[in-house]
């Protein structure tokens, strides 16, 4: 069965680079991004309009082609998460994280027992039709699946410490525009405070073995996030990302 390459690459201290994809159903951007060099994609479940059926497509195209897919659920629920696990991701993003208890239960749905409580719906299809037992499988998926929260909120921010102290936590995945917002300077990206929550999040996760990680709307943001030890570093999305080439070959042309 396939490993998470993206856990590996942060195991040995590396930066992974990523993108969100949540407009275009179309499966193959999946090999496009992967083409690109991206090592991961995360699936928006919160904002984009991916129904389950496309998620699953997407999820089956990103594993033949070894891309990291990750689903952002659109809220904590044990079926949200559950589904997108099944689907063949290879981890869950949790949004906007407030609660220590919440956070512990949602981490319970992504492991099978006895590491959690997630039910075993698991097919060939997952294990790429390789022949493995029923507890290979769930070696192999509490292994190599992760778990993503997002510090999106001022109280968030202030109870840092109790949320990242939750055994199973991978990575934290800042929302700057939220985070920014609920900061009280909407967008202001190079503003002491922006930044100062930007390091508190990086030491807290340090201290507790967690890899600090964001998704930036940009590559300069993103490029100041990487230069303050940010590794998990998520930047634009698919759609973005064609828009910005389009104009800039136009650009050139006209």
């Amino acid at each position: 069965m396939r490993p998470n390459a993206v856990k590996q690459a942060l195991a040995e201290g590396k930066t992974v680079l990523g993108t969100s994809y949540g407009q275009l159903r179309d499966p193959e951007i999946a090999r496009l991004l992967k083409a690109g060099g991206f090592d991961y994609v995360y699936l928006d479940g919160e904002h984009g309009g991916f129904g389950i059926e496309t998620i699953q497509d997407i999820c089956r195209t990103a594993s033949l082609c070894g891309l990291t897919v990750f689903t952002r659920v659109a809220d904590m629920q044990y079926a949200l998460v559950a589904r997108a696990l099944d689907c063949g991701s290879d981890g869950v993003i949790f949004p906007r994280v407030e609660s220590p208890e919440l956070l512990e239960q949602a981490v319970s749905w992504c492991k099978f027992p006895p590491v959690g409580i997630r039910g075993f719906g698991l097919t060939v299809m997952q294990s790429n039709y390789e022949p493995q037992t029923i507890p290979q499988m769930i070696a192999h998926r509490n292994e190599n699946g992760m778990v993503i929260l997002q510090i999106e909120t001022v109280k968030a921010l202030e109870i840092r410490d109790e949320l990242l102290s939750v055994k199973g936590i991978d990575v934290v995945m800042v929302g700057p525009v939220d985070l920014s917002i609920s900061l009280g300077i909407p967008g202001e990206f190079e503003h002491p405070k922006f930044l100062a929550a930007l390091d508190q999040i990086r030491d807290t996760c340090e201290a507790k073995g967690i890899v600090p990680g964001i998704q930036c709307r940009g590559v300069a943001l993103s490029k100041a996030c990487k230069e303050r030890g940010y590794r998990f570093l998520g930047t634009s999305n698919e759609w973005n990302l064609l828009l910005e080439k389009t104009r800039e070959t136009v650009a050139a042309l006209r």
